[in-house]
């Protein structure tokens, strides 16, 4: 899944972590199963849009038990000016609190795009979290790119192998904002580090109760072989 946290709508995509099956909080008697939809006129994970800088409609089903294990699935339509015109991620992922300041989660994430050409993958990862403070890294385990040698049309073709690393900073404002401040680092394990970029970005999202959680979101790669330009885009988040 490609989302980022709900609290400040903070990791490429939608809200996301990246992408991930987080810790959820559950409480005694209350549903396992949840739902969320979602707009964004530009669906950014990890720097790069997915859409060609284009709006998008993305949607997810959740379950999350009492033990901290969690899976769902999530989709979202994108635009690889092919003929790639959705993505159908499945994931699954097991996390906890240490204490009051410290959590932790584990996920393995399956990315699809069914009607495409050969770009399915699926990585492991892991995180924790300490007050605002959250780290993690990612590793892929599977990639149908595995033949690539470069980019095409600014999508990476990810293979076993790659690593990517990234941090963010969640604060609460006034007036019931959420800031959130986010980086992070591609290592592919291809063309000798000639596609490894870094990038970087900032959320700030207002819930407004029944109506769902608005962002406003800038997000940047800091290398011109991508497209480079800053990303200014918004976002709406409906959970259920």
């Amino acid at each position: 899944m490609k989302t980022q946290s709900i609290s400040a709508l903070a990791a490429a995509g939608l809200l996301i972590m990246g992408a991930s099956a987080s810790p959820i909080a559950f409480a005694e008697g209350s549903n396992p199963i949840s739902a969320n939809i979602g707009v964004v006129s530009n669906y950014i994970w990890r720097g790069q849009s997915q859409t060609n800088n284009g709006p998008a409609i993305q949607g997810g089903l959740d379950y999350a038990h009492e033990s901290g294990f969690s899976a769902g699935t999530w989709v979202s339509n994108v635009d690889f000016d092919d003929d790639t015109n959705y993505e159908l991620d499945v994931y699954g992922g097991f996390g906890g609190s240490i204490n009051d300041d410290l959590s932790y989660e584990f996920n393995l994430i399956y990315y699809g795009y069914p009607d495409g050409r050969d770009l399915d993958f699926s990585e492991i990862g892991a995180s924790t979290t300490y007050k605002w403070l959250t780290a993690g890294i990612a590793y892929t385990i599977y990639g149908q790119g595995d033949d690539a040698d470069g980019v095409d049309n600014g999508q990476a073709n990810y293979i076993e192998g790659d690593l990517y690393y990234h941090v963010s900073l969640d604060f609460e404002l006034p007036y019931e904002l959420g800031l959130s401040l986010r980086g992070g680092y591609y290592d592919f394990r291809y063309n000798d580090g000639g596609n490894d970029y870094g990038h970087w970005g900032a959320s700030i999202s207002r819930e407004a109760g029944d109506f769902g959680t608005f962002s406003f979101n800038y997000d940047q790669i800091g290398r011109d072989t991508y497209d480079d330009d800053p990303k200014i885009w918004v976002g709406w988040l409906k959970e259920f």
